[in-house]
């Protein structure tokens, strides 16, 4: 309930934001915001490597357990 009620209250505050964004802006202007969204891919991408590693290692353990 108390993980709701922040994310309702983040909602709120985001919605009380004006509706233009000047960094954002000057980040398009400037070429910078493809900087920032090649990281967040990059950021991204490692993260689903991991899973998928860590997603491998769990199964080969569940095997070793089943026959051991």
């Amino acid at each position: 309930m108390g993980v709701f009620v922040l994310l309702w209250m983040t909602g709120l505050q985001v919605a009380a934001q004006p509706g233009e964004v000047e960094m954002a802006d000057k980040l398009r202007e400037d070429g910078k915001i493809w900087v920032v969204v090649g990281v967040i891919l990059i950021i991204f991408a490692g993260i689903i490597l991991y899973l998928i590693r860590l997603d491998a290692k769990i199964s080969k353990l569940e095997k070793q357990v089943k026959q051991g």
